[in-house]
């Protein structure tokens, strides 16, 4: 993979997990327990959603290649629609509320909650279904897995020491108009690139 691919992933799960709502959660939980506690436990959920999303795409690869380059493109159409569509009120609704679930007492208490909340709300969520087509995409699951990892990472780091900062600077709404647009794109290009080969 080259240095611009792993780039672009990195970029592209960096922009997709900003508007949504394990982010919003790591928000809301870094002001009820300690940050590096949220970044170390969201740090671990993050990784091992990325795990499991690129093993999922390497099952991908066993498909014949014009059935996995139509579901590709379908997974990106319904990316683009669910960050063009969805309401962010009901993302920060439900970040508050999971946040809110369990106050911990204990450093162990608060990684472990923050592990939990971001493995389970990262199931079949956007950036874990896109880890897994670039992983089917590309035939390199360990570099996906770095460049999405890695950019969960810095995003957990966001979340948790500048969030609310970060939210006066970039509005929610244009970071998910402009990954959904990103989205639609890729998904009308591989679809016209399987129809016209």
């Amino acid at each position: 993979m080259t240095v611009g691919a792993f780039l672009g992933i990195f970029a592209l799960i960096f922009l997709l997990e900003l508007p949504d709502k394990s982010m919003i959660a790591t928000v809301v939980m870094s002001t009820k327990v300690r940050p590096s506690s949220i970044v170390i436990g969201a740090s671990g959920g993050f990784m091992v959603q990325m795990g499991i999303a690129v093993a999922a795409g390497s099952l991908l690869t066993l498909l014949p290649a014009h059935l996995k380059d139509l579901v590709v493109a379908l997974l990106f159409l319904g990316g683009a629609a669910y960050l063009l569509l969805s309401s962010e009120e009901k993302a920060e609704e439900s970040g508050a509320a999971t946040a809110e679930a369990e106050h911990p007492a204990t450093r162990w208490r608060e990684i472990t909650t923050a592990f939990v909340v971001i493995f389970l709300g990262e199931f079949g969520d956007l950036t874990q279904i896109q880890a897994a087509n670039f992983s089917a995409k590309t035939h390199q699951p360990l570099e996906v897995f770095l460049a999405a990892s890695l950019a969960l990472i810095v995003v957990s780091f966001l979340g948790a020491y500048g969030g609310q900062l970060l939210q006066r600077v970039v509005p929610l709404r244009m970071i998910r108009l402009a990954g959904g647009l990103i989205f639609a794109a890729l998904g009308v290009y591989t679809l016209v690139k399987l129809f016209t080969s």
